[in-house]
């Protein structure tokens, strides 16, 4: 393997981590900037990555797309602790709304930032290896958290989207909303794996790639 080939899968595997890991740990902060201290408590609030590394999503899954020749990886890490009723209680539904979707946030703001910086980088004048891992780093960085952003925010158990939307149903009163998502919590899995795994999925991923392809140079 050439060590341009190697330089850009260490590039992806970082850009990857940083998107999933720092995803997570924005739900935990912000719980706590709600009162929160549940992930604050078992150390979950740090850049450590090996205390937020799931085994499954982490390492399995990403390998398993890697070395499957998939279009671009995917994963997660270990979910932070949250007391959602401490955060209700001090900030309301609307405090609650917002920690479910602190991860989101996060991604949004690496993408645009990593939007920013490629419109400005001459991508014709790669001249290292360092050139290269950093260029590599920071559109990878752009993909996956389009990826991660917009894949949450659909509104489909476990995903953050679909705990947003219930919080909002719960916080105007909208009380057969709430009652369906938790009637399917339980076939929340099933139901992306078919979004996923069927013919539907060009559907799912159309504004992922709409986007990827609006901020990308």
């Amino acid at each position: 393997m050439e060590n341009s080939e190697i330089i850009k899968i260490i590039a992806t595997v970082l850009a990857l981590a940083v998107a999933i890991i720092g995803h997570e740990i924005m739900h935990g902060y912000m719980a706590y900037r709600y009162g929160d201290t549940t992930a604050k408590d078992a150390k979950r609030l740090s850049i450590n990555p090996l205390v937020h590394i799931d085994p499954v999503g982490t390492i399995v899954i990403p390998a398993v797309l890697f070395f499957s020749g998939a279009p671009f990886l995917f994963g997660w890490a270990k979910p932070v602790p949250i007391n959602i009723r401490e955060v209700i209680k001090n900030a309301g539904y609307r405090g609650a709304i917002n920690v479910s979707l602190a991860g989101i946030y996060y991604n949004a703001a690496l993408a645009l930032f990593a939007s920013i910086l490629l419109k400005y980088m001459d991508l014709g004048a790669i001249s290292s290896y360092f050139e290269l891992f950093i260029t590599y780093f920071i559109l990878q960085s752009l993909i996956y958290n389009v990826v991660l952003g917009i894949f949450n925010l659909y509104p489909v158990p476990p995903l953050d989207g679909s705990h947003a939307l219930t919080y909002f149903a719960a916080w105007n009163g909208w009380d057969a909303i709430v009652k369906f998502y938790a009637s399917i919590e339980r076939y929340g899995m099933v139901i992306l794996i078919l979004f996923i795994a069927t013919p539907a999925s060009q559907y799912f991923f159309a504004p992922i790639r709409y986007i990827v392809n609006f901020l990308a140079p």
